[in-house]
């Protein structure tokens, strides 16, 4: 995994009264297990993809309660796994990143919420939105509505939390519905504490096994006739046990302030936001004490009507801070408020931003428009104006101290990484055939759209790289190109591009990155991972288990033009480029890009070293560099490469003008730069020198023959 939890995994065992000291995600890990989960499942996504890295490496503490953990193959997977609480009074919890992959999930989901569920139900959702997405600018709000789906936004510290966790399940219970919960970059990383309670084995387990299965029941079932009845189910009972049950158990939180005459509603993650806001306009302070009467409202949908007109009552007017586009918030209670005759004005979108995050900086602009127009005595003394142009000051000042605008950074590949060379490649290859339609997908190998490499055409979604230039290879010459990592391949790209294609006779070139695991968001294990600890301990359960290749299952549905190229044979891989695009086979051609992850392999390698150094075995590493007396200065090399440890310095040759490359001692001796010099015969300024740890007698008698030959002292 990306990180290692093994020292966070022991504050999962913390019992009653215990103090918890951590983050928002290990938190809601905590959460579910004093909620007696009978099972978790969940696919990795920013910025949730621990959530079940943790479940993974806590098994034994999973086994001890009998909860049932699976890593699953897409969201879709993930989804239909609360199937099990539609007949079955078990709570069940499973989780991934939005919206993207609530998109994916989106048909188990609609057939979930329409018969309801019996055993609670809670979907974790990462709602990778703001400055710090990595995903479109949209939100999970809408799913929630058009499936009638309640929705937890809760205010991002570690009780409110693991107590909207808990009452999750109690509401889903309550109306049989699923409940999302959505928790924002921030909140998931929020640190903080709580007091922790017991674990909670589930009644219903692995160690408490059903002798008989649930009796047929086709009121149950996401079928017609019955789903006709379904839909009136949830905008009757359900809407309305849940409203009751929210306004019962005072789910959203009351914060009362001296200044009535006006209020803010704000959504639960934005809270931290907004105090921050309100105290540089100094209308609170550190504490969360505020003039303002707030409502944060940890249940964004449905809402309460009763509590939100008990908090308009009396008050000039109510400005909503909801962030991103539509303003589902705000129509509803816009609807509450018209529907019922309020006379209090409602704000909202108005004064504030229809797109982009909710920053402190973006609301104080906005509460300060607000409090001028509607409570002109305040708003009129507040100079929010000041801390724009303090700010601006602060950015300029930036800006001088650098003597130029802040750089841009784009994310990169990682030193070393397997993908680059493949890249390098490609660009070699254009250099003979000429451009290609690029057709790019979700994972690290989209890193390459940035410089050097300047590729793609398109993005359409995880493994649907070959799905989207189906109709572009009907109308050009050459074939496609479409490139996916392993985890995309078998996230969806099997089924909904290579099947696809050879379904319909299409030709196109599909690359597969095989580094070994959806590397992109922490190195989680796909199911041609090699050999990990998961994979053995799931064969010990199965007696079928065997290796299982992205080859096997390529020649499985009928490829019948394959390859498999490792990245770093760099000549080996544009020739298999060429001949891709030049044979006179029309159908689809799929080169296999072999590679372990860096990081992996560094994680894999390292502890291996260590021991044998401290052993006193003999250790040989790697290491690249460049000779400055024959660099030229043409930079070829890392226009090819783009290398995070290939940069340039200034030459110690006075005559030459321009800086010359070189190496950093970040190189872990992959060898591109040497292989890129080679294959674009570039220069041969490139050398390679093995560093020897422990040497042997051998090694230091040729070391000083060398000196003595080439006159070099040590």
């Amino acid at each position: 995994m990306e990180v290692s939890f093994a020292k966070e995994i022991e504050k999962l065992r913390l019992g009653d009264g215990d103090m918890f000291h951590g983050e928002g995600i290990l938190a809601v890990t905590k959460a579910l297990l004093q909620s007696g989960v009978s099972y978790i499942g969940g696919y990795q996504g920013a910025p949730v993809s621990h959530l079940i890295d943790v479940m993974v490496q806590a098994a034994p503490q999973m086994s001890e309660l009998g909860v049932h953990v699976e890593p699953c193959t897409n969201e879709a997977s993930a989804a239909a796994m609360l199937g099990a609480s539609i007949m079955y009074p078990v709570r069940g919890a499973v989780t991934w990143k939005s919206i993207v992959g609530t998109n994916v999930a989106a048909d188990a989901l609609s057939n979930l919420a329409s018969p309801g569920v019996l055993g609670g139900t809670l979907i974790v959702i990462g709602e990778d939105y703001g400055e710090g997405s990595s995903v479109i600018q949209e939100r999970s709000h809408a799913y929630a509505m058009k499936s009638t789906i309640w929705l937890m936004d809760p205010r991002p510290n570690l009780t409110s939390i693991v107590t909207c966790v808990e009452r999750s399940f109690e509401l889903s219970e309550a109306s049989n519905t699923p409940v999302m919960m959505e928790l924002r970059i921030r909140a998931c990383h929020v640190q903080g504490e709580f007091i922790a309670k017991d674990n909670v084995k589930p009644a219903i387990s692995m160690q408490q096994m059903l002798t008989d299965p649930a009796p047929h029941q086709y009121e149950q079932l996401a079928h017609p006739p019955v789903t006709f009845g379904h839909e009136r189910k949830k905008s009757g009972e359900r809407m309305q046990a849940a409203r009751q049950f929210i306004a019962d158990h005072k789910l959203n939180e009351l914060f009362d302030g001296p200044e009535g005459e006006v209020g803010l509603i704000v959504q639960g993650g934005l809270y931290n936001a907004l105090i921050r806001a309100l105290t540089e306009l100094g209308l609170a302070d550190t504490t969360g004490r505020c003039d303002l009467p707030i409502l944060a409202l940890n249940v964004v949908y449905p809402l309460a009507p009763d509590e939100i007109l008990a908090f308009a009552n009396g008050k000039r007017a109510v400005l909503v801070l909801e962030e991103g586009q539509p303003e589902y918030i705000e129509n509803e209670i816009g609807t509450i408020l018209r529907r019922a005759g309020s006379t209090t004005t409602l704000a909202g979108k108005d004064l504030l931003p229809m797109a982009g995050e909710y920053s402190a900086p973006v609301m104080t602009a906005g509460i300060g428009t607000f409090l001028r127009q509607h409570l002109p005595r305040i708003g009129n003394q507040l100079g929010d104006e000041g801390y724009a142009e303090e700010v601006a000051a602060l950015q300029d000042q930036a800006a001088a101290l650098l003597n130029a605008p802040v750089p841009p950074r784009p994310p990169g590949f990682c030193t070393g990484c397997p993908e680059r060379p493949f890249f390098a490649a490609l660009k070699l290859t254009q250099q003979e055939i000429g451009p290609v339609h690029y057709s790019a997908d979700i994972g690290c190998h989209a890193f390459a759209t940035f410089a050097p490499f300047n590729f793609g055409n398109s993005i359409l979604g995880y493994g649907m790289s070959l799905a989207s230039n189906a109709s572009v290879a009907s109308f050009q010459e050459k074939p496609p190109l479409a490139v996916m990592g392993d985890g995309g391949f078998w996230h969806n790209g099997l089924l909904s591009g290579v099947t696809s294609r050879l379904l319909n006779g299409g030709d196109g070139v599909l690359v597969i990155m095989k580094n070994g695991y959806t590397s992109a968001t922490g190195t989680q294990e796909v199911i041609s991972s090699p050999d990990t600890d998961m994979k053995l301990r799931a064969a010990e359960q199965s007696a079928t288990h065997g290796e299982t290749t992205i080859e096997d299952a390529l020649k499985g549905v009928g490829v019948k033009w394959l390859r498999t190229v490792h990245t770093y044979r760099l000549s080996k891989m544009r020739d298999t480029l060429r001949e891709a695009f030049t044979t006179k086979f029309k159908g689809l051609k799929v080169i296999v890009a072999e590679g372990e992850c860096q990081l992996e392999r560094q994680r894999r390698v390292k502890p291996i070293r260590a021991k044998a150094l401290q052993a006193g075995d003999r250790v040989v590493r790697t290491r690249f560099g460049i000779d400055d007396d024959t660099c030229t200065g043409d930079h070829s090399c890392i226009r090819l490469s783009g290398c995070p440890t290939l940069t340039v310095k200034t030459s110690t040759d006075p005559l030459k003008t321009d800086p010359v490359a070189h190496v950093t001692n970040g190189c872990v001796g992959c060898g591109l730069c040497g292989e890129v010099a080679h294959a674009a015969t570039l220069c041969p300024s490139f050398w390679r020198a093995d560093i020897v740890s422990n040497p042997r007698w051998w090694d230091r008698t040729r070391a000083a023959l060398r000196r003595a030959l080439t006159g070099i002292p040590a």
